[in-house]
């Protein structure tokens, strides 16, 4: 649920003390202090309640370092050799004068992913591949401050910086790795430029004035190092020509990733302002598009190209560009409140809609994914789905942002796992197998290992190492859907209450080697989207669980399905980097039998065996399954557009024979049904 008042948020330090004093419930970290050890919101900005930690500090393990290595092994690693965006001869971005054939959002939405992971991953020909386009992009700094691709819109005759701030992003994660000065004095000419720009003439494109709210992102990380008070002029500046994105119960555009990156900007504003009002306005955004367009399990909403009035079935999709954006959104919204929400949010979409949009090999995405979603084959489904066009395969080259804005979406993830807080200490927010290491109380350095296989299973524990013995406060995320959460340190049990969608702080003395471990009991409930025809969801813990519909792949030429503009480089090789259709060879149109409220009876959850290269998210590797029960609805069919038909008012009657059907977790479904009629 999403929450309609921000009171809980602004809570400094709410907690229940009981026999254990160093163990309390909180609902937020609190943000009465700096932290002293990482760069976060210098004053008069409003205190941060967790801090990002630097690129490098967050090392994945397990299921999430797999991902990423099997990105670098795919797509994601090799664009740079393909993409004829980012062909090096005569690019925009490694121009002096911004001029070339080459350059605008492609490059940097691909670098500000690739960069990142080639330093988690610490891999040189990554990192080197890199620092051709950092630094190329840092000498293409003018002498008036501007860098980059010089662009003047068509539509408006003006100077678009939309590519700029994308690419801020990258410089931003350069100097956290290497503190290069360059990138200060480069940003800040930058923003002198900006705030030299008449007002009339800034952020006057669709992308840029949409999407003002990253350069307003920027801006404050430079001012948080700088402390020039000038960028206070700057920020107002953007907010004043960014959309409005403070509409009540309506949104300045329904372009899906639009929404996913700009309904923060409020939030983002609000650090400054102050005004409890632009906070709340990014929690109404939230909420608005979800109660509009978002009554289906997964994270997301039924967005396509744009949310449109009347298309709100499960069937209808959103893009790979709007997850990933979701996910960074909902890093960001959570660092500046500390509300369990959005931690919430970013594992539904991360763990349940994100995987599913790729290949398993990753080289190849989707550009639509829906949570019913049967058929992904090359054809124009036009009008069902907002976009014109064969955007439902598997394509190398589906759509030239996605293509390319995929990159950042694990590797952001990873690196919010742990957050430092402002009272010296260190959160779990977001939870998978990881190292981090990380400065706190006493200028102490402490690394934490935590060994995991969630989402898939039920346990966490995490191992300190230290060099001496040190007092800091460990905060631990107990997620909204954990009712009876169980904590202990060591051989003793923590001895508070731990309550679902709060934090418990545990505030010590830790010595090498404590270890913690968290239990966090998964029982499958039943979700009821009352709104969307009364269909139900299958959740056990953070997972979704989707029908499992058999798959069949059938390899396809991608010159004939690739989009207009996205291009190959002229040497590369196509039939190297195939699409594929994804067709169904078993029933897709089950309804579960019975009433919700009772229904959770009926299902029985399978164990497998954890998959031994790390890659849970296909159908033979899934490590939990579910049996349950369901009959055919003979009406439910492919529709005149070729899609999944819209679902069928639930309950409704028939007289098929009672089958077992077999539920997978639903991002490891390509194919799935996740949101059900139910049967009388």
């Amino acid at each position: 649920m999403i929450k309609n008042s921000i009171s809980a948020v602004l809570i400094l330090f709410s907690f229940h003390v009981h026999s254990q004093s160093w163990a309390t419930t909180v609902q937020t970290p609190p943000n009465d202090q700096l932290n002293p050890y990482y760069p976060t919101n210098q004053p008069p900005l409003k205190s941060q309640h967790l801090v990002k930690l630097p690129v490098g500090s967050v090392i994945p393990q397990g299921w999430l370092k797999k991902n990423l290595e099997l990105e670098r092994e795919g797509l994601a690693g090799h664009l740079g050799e393909i993409s004829a965006w980012l062909n090096k001869k005569n690019n925009a971005w490694l121009n002096k004068d911004g001029k070339g054939d080459w350059g605008w959002e492609e490059l940097p939405y691909w670098l500000k992913g690739y960069a990142n992971m080639g330093y988690v991953l610490n891999d040189k020909k990554m990192i080197d591949e890199a620092m051709v386009w950092i630094n190329g992009t840092l000498n293409s700094q003018r002498d008036n401050g501007d860098f980059g691709p010089y662009i003047i819109r068509n539509t408006t005759g003006k100077r678009d910086l939309w590519a700029q701030m994308l690419m801020l992003f990258v410089l931003q994660s350069y100097y956290e790795h290497s503190n290069d000065p360059r990138v200060i004095s480069h940003m800040t000419r930058y923003f002198k430029w900006q705030l030299s720009i008449p007002e009339n003439d800034f952020l006057t494109d669709y992308w840029e004035n949409s999407r003002g709210g990253d350069n307003l992102y920027s801006v404050y990380w430079l001012y948080n190092i700088t402390k020039e008070k000038w960028l206070f002029t700057l920020a107002e500046k953007i907010h004043r020509n960014t959309a409005n994105w403070k509409l009540k119960n309506w949104l300045p555009n329904w372009h899906n990733v639009n929404i996913a990156q700009c309904f923060r900007e409020p939030a983002t504003f609000y650090q400054q302002s102050g005004d409890p009002t632009d906070l709340q306005a990014s929690y109404d955004n939230q909420s608005f598009i979800r109660e509009m367009y978002g009554q289906v399990p997964g994270g997301m909403w039924g967005g396509d190209e744009n949310s449109r009035k009347g298309y709100t079935d499960p069937r209808q999709a959103i893009e790979t560009c709007g997850m990933v954006e979701q996910m960074t959104s909902d890093e960001i919204m959570l660092r500046i409140t500390g509300d369990p929400l959005w931690a919430e949010n970013c594992e539904d979409v991360a763990f349940n809609t994100f995987p599913a949009a790729f290949m398993p090999d990753y080289r190849s995405l989707r550009y639509l994914t829906a949570p019913n979603m049967v058929v992904s084959d090359s054809k124009n489904h036009h009008p069902g789905i907002d976009n014109p066009g064969p955007h439902l395969n598997m394509n190398p080259f589906s759509s030239r942002c996605c293509q390319h804005n995929h990159t950042s979406g694990w590797i952001y993830f990873a690196e919010n796992l742990w957050m430092a807080t402002a009272d010296k200490g260190i959160a779990a927010v977001m939870y998978s197998a990881s190292e981090v290491k990380a400065t706190v109380a006493g200028e102490t350095q402490v690394s934490i290992r935590e060994h995991t296989l969630y989402p898939f299973d039920e346990t966490i524990s995490l191992k300190l190492g230290l060099t001496k013995s040190v007092r800091f406060p460990i905060y631990l995320r107990i997620p909204a859907w954990c009712s009876n959460a169980k904590i202990r340190v060591g051989n003793d049990p923590v001895a508070t209450s731990v309550s679902a969608g709060q934090y418990v702080k545990l505030d010590r003395e830790w010595k090498n080697n404590d270890q913690i471990y968290l239990e966090f009991p998964m029982k499958i409930k039943i979700r009821t989207w009352a709104t969307n025809k009364n269909s139900v969801s299958v959740d056990r813990g953070p997972l979704t669980y989707s029908l499992k519909i058999k798959e069949n792949y059938v390899r396809i030429d991608s010159k004939q399905t690739a989009q207009h503009d996205s291009k190959w480089q002229e040497n590369s090789d196509p039939s190297q980097w195939p699409s594929y259709e994804i067709h169904p060879t078993s029933d897709w149109n089950y309804g579960l039998i019975g009433n919700p409220a009772e229904m959770e009876k009926n299902f029985s959850v399978v164990r497998k065996p954890w998959p031994k290269d790390d890659f849970p998210f296909t159908l033979s590797s899934v490590p939990i399954e579910i049996k349950t029960t369901a009959k055919k609805i003979p009406s439910w069919v492919i529709d005149q557009y070729d899609l999944c038909g819209e679902l069928p008012a639930s309950p409704i009657a028939s007289g098929e024979p009672e089958e077992t059907i077999t539920l997978v977790p639903m991002g490891a479904a390509r194919l799935r049904i996740s949101a059900f009629p139910t049967v009388k």
